[in-house]
């Protein structure tokens, strides 16, 4: 379909949804989620549960997962006139520095200093783009500034503020590395004894590590998908991990990614034609046309209208096949967005031998 066009317009990535759609909160256990399996051949559409996994996965599959752990990277402070701002880190630049999204009346300026308590704060050095440069002033690091007075940094759509659950149920529960600033949100699904039962049945697991970034949210505002710049994330992909891909691929089994930051990652790390181990930051885009390298198929939730993430399901299972699931999950009024119900997708083209999986 787009792949025929020479362009591809951010509007045809839309569809309807009901805001009362939108999960505002967690279901009372992660695994409980429901599961649209959304397959190239066969029944095209199975409504499961997502713990259907553990029935859909072989032994010898290789789970990927994104092992980042997200920080309370939300903070609300004033400036020395009084004036209040709010604060959403972008990335960690070293143990003082960061950048950050800041809201205010007015713009601060370089040498500002943003007050967060009685002797905590941060000052204001300079501009990245559309990101504050900010720097820890006082004695507290960042780390130690993000304890005292962070809140989980919950999508918009989401609409209200955050509350304790939240600081374990916006996590995965293997996030092992500080630096995300929003939650590889597929992984949220996975408990503690499904991963075991997973583990139990042989179904293979790594761990690859990608900063989410504040810009995952930020809307496309260009017309055309071409001319859209995706903001920087730091990543990381082992040489063991790898070796676990190429072991997978060589045995006949599936390769297959759990979220969309798992793609990123792996899908960077194989820029150059062969996977390799990597270190530092991406801006891969990926829409219609994209040719996987890595992965098979791809665990993920629902995503906004008119996002990179829309996009990025569309270039695995085409935009016809997306939009018809996506009308489906409405129709029977599966739960959307980060604390919504998950996707099971598989590639374009490739036909799958494991029956109803």
């Amino acid at each position: 379909f787009f792949e025929q066009l020479q362009t591809m317009r951010v509007d045809d990535f839309d569809y309807s949804l009901p805001e009362s759609l939108i999960a505002r909160y967690p279901l009372a256990q992660r695994s409980a989620s429901r599961l649209l399996m959304v397959k190239q051949n066969g029944p095209g559409l199975i409504h499961a549960s997502f713990r259907d996994l553990l029935q859909g996965l072989e032994a010898g599959d290789l789970l990927v997962f994104n092992n980042t752990r997200v920080l309370p990277a939300r903070l609300f402070g004033h400036k020395e006139s009084g004036g209040k701002v709010e604060i959403l880190l972008e990335r960690l630049l070293d143990d003082r520095r960061c950048l950050a999204q800041v809201r205010a009346s007015k713009s601060p300026k370089p040498g500002t200093l943003i007050q967060l308590g009685a002797q905590d704060g941060l000052r204001v050095t300079g501009r990245q783009g559309s990101f504050f440069e900010l720097v820890a002033d006082g004695e507290a690091g960042l780390a130690e500034l993000l304890e005292r007075h962070g809140h989980m940094p919950l999508p918009p759509y989401i609409e209200r503020e955050d509350e304790a659950l939240d600081q374990q149920r916006y996590q995965t529960v293997y996030a092992k590395v500080p630096g995300a600033v929003a939650a590889p949100t597929a992984g949220l699904h996975f408990d503690d004894d499904l991963l075991s039962a997973l583990r139990e049945k042989g179904v293979q697991m790594a761990e690859v590590t990608l900063h989410v970034g504040a810009g995952t949210y930020q809307p496309v505002r260009v017309e055309r998908v071409e001319d859209h710049e995706m903001h920087a994330e730091y990543l990381e992909v082992s040489e063991a991990v790898c070796e676990q891909v190429k072991q997978t691929k060589a045995s006949g089994k599936r390769v297959i990614a759990v979220g969309t930051t798992a793609v990123r990652a792996l899908e960077t790390a194989a820029a150059e034609g062969e996977l390799k181990p990597y270190l530092g930051d991406t801006r891969i885009f990926i829409y219609p046309g994209y040719e996987f390298r890595v992965i098979d198929e791809l665990i993920t939730n629902f995503h906004l209208p008119k996002s990179t993430l829309l996009m990025l399901v569309s270039a695995l299972a085409g935009w016809p096949t997306i939009k018809n699931a996506y009308t489906a999950a409405v129709n029977e009024q599966y739960r959307f967005f980060s604390y919504g119900d998950a996707m099971w997708l598989h590639q374009r083209g490739k036909l799958q031998e494991q029956g109803d999986a």
